[in-house]
């Protein structure tokens, strides 16, 4: 019988790696405190069991299940069984626009909610077992590869048995969005991935992506549900997040290193998102086992 494992945010790397892959192959960690971070999360359980408190609702995953979600939402693990091995693969947020999901089911995961597996499937651990190698590796052809077959792994979910969390059930607009709209997404995640720690604007975005501010604005909020200041602050206050974490940065270093003009600019920033002042978070974060952060704040959406 094995023990349960505590999340320590000091060794946590993801929040600090907006655009980045990151892959862990381990026991879970239960959180003292929620984090978020800029990719979209899959989770694969070989053994035991995880349950996440996610925004507005929580949800258990059991051995051989598959799900996906949208980190940006702070979500905290908030039990495991003591023998759980699974691996958790972050996906930067452009690879998420490559997935053929219908645009309503893309939009409830960027709204918050969690698609996972109805069932275990027999190929899944086998399968796993190899991307968590490949992804881990330093061949850029096979962590290619395990990408696009991770990919379409995914996509297959919702052909299956599969189910939704969500925090309450909402009737979706029919909507199919077109290629030429993701293509524009894709390329805007990539320079605001790049560039997000510098002084950029909607012009700026826009004019990488070739396209007119106003419909980069427009196109950005109708596939992801966030305006292009919400994506912006996002990736600064996961990067400032990754900061708090560590010692021996203050919170003016913190903030001018994470893209804010001002301490007065991060500070309102990261307690809208967050629910506390980025001083309180790094005191939170000193206490035992990390103490608690709450996170009741989301990013605007109205």
């Amino acid at each position: 019988m094995g023990t349960k494992r505590y999340w320590n945010p000091d060794l946590s790397t993801v929040e600090k790696l907006p655009n980045a892959l990151v892959v862990s192959c381990e026991q879970p960690g239960i959180m003292a405190s929620a984090h978020w971070h800029a990719q979209v999360e899959v989770n694969y359980v070989f053994r035991g069991s995880l349950s996440y408190s996610m925004k507005g609702y929580e949800v258990t995953l059991g051995p051989g299940a598959l799900a996906l979600f949208w980190g940006g939402l702070p979500h905290r693990v908030v039990d495991t069984a003591e023998d759980t091995y699974y691996h958790a693969i972050h996906l930067p947020l452009v690879w998420f626009f490559r997935l053929r999901f219908a645009a309503p089911l893309q939009r409830q995961l960027m709204q918050g909610a969690t698609l996972c597996t109805a069932a275990p499937a027999p190929e899944d651990d086998p399968l796993f077992t190899r991307l968590g190698a490949w992804l881990s590796g330093d061949r850029p052809e096979l962590t290619g590869h395990a990408i696009e077959e991770l990919l379409l792994r995914l996509e297959r979910i919702a052909y299956q048995p599969h189910s939704l969390h969500q925090a309450r059930p909402e009737a979706e607009a029919a909507h199919q969005a077109e290629t030429a709209s993701f293509d524009s997404v894709r390329r805007i995640c990539d320079y605001i991935a790049e560039n997000f720690r510098e002084d950029i604007h909607s012009q700026d975005i826009a004019l990488s992506a070739d396209i007119h501010p106003k419909y980069a604005m427009s196109v950005f909020r109708k596939s992801t549900g966030m305006t292009l200041n919400d994506y912006v602050s996002l990736l600064r206050v996961s990067y400032a997040q990754a900061l708090l974490m560590e010692d021996g940065h203050s919170v003016l270093e913190v903030a001018m290193d994470s893209g804010f003009g001002s301490v007065s600019a991060f500070n309102k920033c990261f307690r809208k998102l967050a629910g506390t002042t980025p001083s309180d978070y790094k005191r939170a974060l000193r206490g035992p086992r990390g103490a608690t952060a709450v996170f009741s704040s989301e990013i605007s959406r109205g």
